[in-house]
């Protein structure tokens, strides 16, 4: 760096004026002896002789020249001096011109010259301009975030001053990291015209981690409980991944009150942190950090009491509501909450400002700690005004219609905890919202004011992913649910998948004509392929659902809480078969009824799928009534939500049925940020029409009640309740015939689904660090047991397959089934013999001769051989009808990875049939760009 040159003139002229004053002294000592005064006595000492101050040489200044400026002109330079021509001058005049020149920072060397004669000549070197900041060697800051806390930037004027300030504040910024050996040199590159570019060389070194924590003084805990109540971890291969293992000055004095507070709610009322030390080991690498400590004694609870300045309440019914007993363990938690709880009473009653002050009564010889909870004096206090801020986008009248309050009301909190509740079950504003409370133009009266801030309500998404239930799946969705700012919702969707296809239009209406009636709408097609698994775990369509339709909603409150919503819906349903697998009739289109000869084949699809088939009209109406006091729709932590509802289908159509379901859950905030939830549904479907048949259910397979994957865990999609599965034959290598039991090898494992089901789950969601949070992982684990049945037996196949008995051993051998082949007519098909030299190998109807159309003449003498079809023998049986719980348990994870939401769970089926399907791992993955 440039070295500062300073002017020597005033030391010049203060040894001058020293020597003057010492040869002035010589006669004033002489002219003391001559004037008659007595001398001293000789063997005194001489007192010591004090020289005169000397005067103050002041000159004129003549003249003033500035040389050396180049940006400046002489005028501004001058102007930061007090030197004028005409005035007169002294040695400290011109020492404090010097002074002022440097404290402008503009130059960076100053000379006095011509002080002897008056002539005073300027000389100045003016600091450098600043061309370029650069930073090197920053990896762990970027420069963005730098260059907001320097003061140095291009194109100002150089000081080193600045230079040691933004070096001071680089380092700053990585001891907030936790950097506590970062060094940063400045380096200065001189350049053409005055200008420099200044370098701050950065040596970021490791992150200082926290090595060691000690507490002393600490005899009731172990320093390892001790250190679990901390923030700061020790830096382990445990916490390999923790944040929290590097030094935080802000986080150790967070880590004294978190001490205090876990002290304090074991009983430890005296205790304290006497000293607090982090010590920075030599290589600046990590830290060492020590607690002394005082537990004290541990208090117990004494006398509980309530003292109320306000008429209206029972101080002795209020004591006993605390929940704070006398001989209990004193706990400053439990005393936090007895205050709550108070203020909340006085709210419910009006009382908007209540003050709650604990007197505690602490005895050192019993060690016990009585508490006087005093309410002061309030009034009632009303709803004097109601604000709503920062809705931008949302009408005013979508948020107040969610306030339970209006203004002029008596205050009640829990009427602004429910609004405030409804107003984040809209998704329209930012999460963790509250109602302000402020005292209005008088005491008794209140300000509620909602600071809101929006966030995005509107949806254009086209979504690509991979499901275990779907394989790949394409989504193209618009949606607004806050269409127009007036709380309406629009969507409109498409979806395909491997197994199903559906395109949905629909809008809602939550406040018809501002009444509080909701109203919607949805139309709708869909297109479902149901399917089972083949040979080697290959998945095979059985049948095939379009369905057609609209359905109209509304729903009204009944109270607060009670809601009660009806619907109409109008459906078209064709259910078929896959016709290259389950047809036997060459003109058989898949769907019964639309052939003069049905070619559904049991021996193929299975009677049950067979009977399914076909095209009908659903007409239905239904109701629910709903309890909902959940704290939010989204992700609720606390509150009940229960749903009873019903169906009847008959109402014209081809479908008559009465289908109940019933829905119920509950959310706990057990503390600790871990949320319990119980959530348990059922259903059943009863059928309205005339019995169908032998071994056919009334209740279509397309209306019963299906369980498994994502609903169940643990269990594959459908896997769960009664199904048919058909075994095929093998033959070992003594000749005996057994079934095949291997689960991948079946030939057909197809689900029918129950007449009636229940389902019930608990799970904890497990919070995790806050830099987990930041990733959006939620993991939670769970244990889940339900049960589908209720439906009549099906007819299996199998029994009309010949057999052959050996008289030897008495086996029983089951042999293929050979069955005439048929022409569209119903007349029997015929093979010509290849031999035959005209028409060899042709199908015909002819049993002698040929004929190339269906039931016309047959010419020529071959004879021919009846065409027929060979069906390798199989067993079907049917199970999994039971009401036997199924359980499973498991641990999954919800993450809002980079790739879209992701959703993982690895689930084991602890109890189950043997005909279930069970499934150890799911997942579901999707991109939104």
């Amino acid at each position: 760096m440039t070295a500062i040159k300073v002017s020597n003139f005033g030391a010049r002229a203060t040894a001058v004026l020293l020597a003057g004053t010492m040869l002035t002294g010589v006669p004033l000592a002489a002219s003391a002896q001559t004037t008659g005064q007595p001398a001293a006595a000789p063997a005194q000492a001489t007192p010591p002789v004090v020289a005169a101050a000397a005067p103050v040489v002041s000159r004129t200044i003549k003249s003033i020249r500035v040389e050396g400026a180049q940006r400046l002109e002489p005028e501004t330079v001058l102007s930061y001096t007090k030197l004028r021509t005409g005035q007169a001058f002294t040695n400290e005049t011109l020492d404090q011109a010097i002074k002022d020149l440097y404290a402008s920072e503009l130059f960076a060397d100053v000379i006095i010259a011509g002080a002897d004669t008056g002539e005073l000549v300027l000389r100045v070197r003016e600091n450098p301009v600043i061309n370029r900041v650069i930073f090197e060697g920053n990896k762990r800051l970027k420069e963005d975030k730098i260059k907001k806390e320097v003061k140095l930037a291009p194109r100002q004027i150089f000081t080193r001053t600045a230079v040691r300030q933004d070096v001071a504040r680089i380092v700053e910024l990585y001891r907030r990291q936790g950097r506590f050996a970062a060094v940063v040199e400045p380096k200065m590159v001189s350049l053409d015209q005055n200008r420099v570019d200044v370098i701050f060389e950065v040596s970021e070194g490791p992150k200082s981690k926290v090595r060691q924590i000690n507490i002393l003084g600490n005899e009731v805990y172990s320093d390892s409980k001790l250190r679990e109540q901390m923030a700061t971890k020790q830096a382990r291969l445990t916490t390999l991944l923790s944040s929290n293992t590097s030094y935080d000055q802000d986080r150790l004095a967070y880590d004294q009150q978190k001490l205090r507070q876990f002290y304090l709610t074991e009983g430890y009322a005296d205790f304290k942190v006497t000293s607090a030390v982090a010590e920075l080991t030599p290589d600046k690498k990590d830290f060492i950090i020590t607690y002394v400590v005082e537990e004290g004694k541990r208090y117990k609870f004494g006398d509980i009491t309530v003292d109320s300045d306000i008429r209206d309440f029972d101080n002795k019914k209020l004591a006993a509501n605390l929940g704070i007993n006398k001989g209990d363990w004193y706990d400053a938690k439990k005393v936090e909450t007895a205050i709550d709880s108070l203020s909340e009473a006085a709210g419910l009653f009006g009382y908007a400002f209540t003050e709650v002050n604990p007197d505690y009564a602490r005895d050192k010889d019993t060690l016990t700690m009585g508490l006087n909870f005093h309410i002061a004096e309030a009034k009632r206090t009303y709803v004097e005004r109601i604000d709503i801020n920062g809705n931008t986008q949302t009408q005013d009248k979508v948020v107040r219609r969610e306030i339970r309050l209006s203004e002029g009301d008596a205050f009640n909190s829990f009427q602004v905890k429910r609004s405030q509740d409804r107003i984040n079950s809209l998704g329209y504003f930012q999460d963790k919202f509250e109602i302000k409370q402020t005292q209005g133009s008088s005491p008794d009266r209140v300000v509620l004011t909602a600071n809101l801030e929006e966030k995005s309500t509107g949806e254009l998404s086209l979504s690509a992913g991979y499901s275990s239930l779907e394989r790949f799946i394409i989504q193209a969705s618009i949606r607004q649910r806050n269409f127009r700012g007036k709380g309406q919702e629009l969507r409109a969707s498409v979806n395909y998948s491997t197994y199903s296809k559906s395109v949905e239009l629909g809008f809602t209406e939550p406040y018809l004509f501002n009444k509080n009636i909701a109203i919607g709408g949805d139309i709708f097609r869909r297109d479902y392929n149901a399917f089972n698994y083949t040979l080697n775990n290959q998945r095979q369509t059985t049948y095939t659902q379009v369905s057609t339709g609209f359905q109209i909603r509304s729903g009204v409150p009944l109270t607060e809480y009670w809601q009660l919503a009806g619907r109409y819906g109008l459906s078209y349903d064709q259910v078929g078969l896959d016709k290259s697998t389950y047809y036997t009739d060459s003109n058989f289109d898949g769907i019964r009824g639309n052939s003069s000869n049905d070619g559904c084949d049991p021996l193929q699809a299975g009677r049950y799928l067979c009977d399914a088939i076909g095209n009908r009209w659903t007409s239905s109406v239904g109701y629910s009534l709903i309890y909902d006091s959940l704290n939010s729709r989204l992700r609720p932590t606390a509150g009940h939500r229960f749903i009873f509802s019903q169906d009847f289908a008959g109402l014209g159509g081809d479908v008559k049925y009465i289908r109940t379901k019933f829905e119920g859950s509950k959310f706990f905030n057990i503390g600790s940020g871990f949320i319990a939830s119980a959530n348990v549904e059922g259903g059943y479907i009863k059928s309205l029409e005339k019995s169908r048949g032998i071994g056919i259910d009334n209740v279509r397979i397309t209306d019963r009640f299906y369980l498994g994957e994502p609903d169940f865990r643990g269990f594959d999609i459908r896997g769960v309740g009664p199904r048919v599965q058909r075994q095929s034959y093998t033959t070992d290598a003594a000749g005996n015939q057994t079934l095949v039991t291997d689960r991948t090898k079946l030939l057909a494992d197809d689900a029918l689904g129950g007449r009636a089901y229940y389902l019930g789950k608990l799970e904890l969601e497990i919070p995790l660090g806050a830099g987990a949070r930041e990733l959006g992982l939620r993991p939670s684990i769970y244990v889940q047991a339900g049960a589908l049945f209720g439906i009549t037996s099906p007819v299996l196949q199998g029994s009309q397959f010949p057999t052959q008995i050996d008289p030897v051993t008495g086996r029983v051998t089951y042999l293929p089934l050979i069955t005439q082949n048929y022409a569209t007519n119903g007349s029997p098909l015929y093979v010509v013999p290849t031999t035959d030299a005209t028409n060899p190998g042709s199908a015909t109807t002819c049993a002698v001769g040929y004929s190339s159309t269906i039931g016309g003449a047959c010419t020529g003498t071959s004879t021919n051989v009846a065409s027929t079809s060979s069906n390798a023998p199989f067993k079907e049986t049917f199970g999994g009808d039971s009401p036997r719980p199924r359980i499973s348990v498991g641990a999954g994870v919800n993450w809002n990875s980079p790739f879209g939401p992701l959703r993982i769970d690895l689930a084991y089926a602890l109890l189950k049939d043997k005909s279930d399907d069970s499934k150890l791992v799911t997942f579901n993955v999707g991109t939104q760009f």
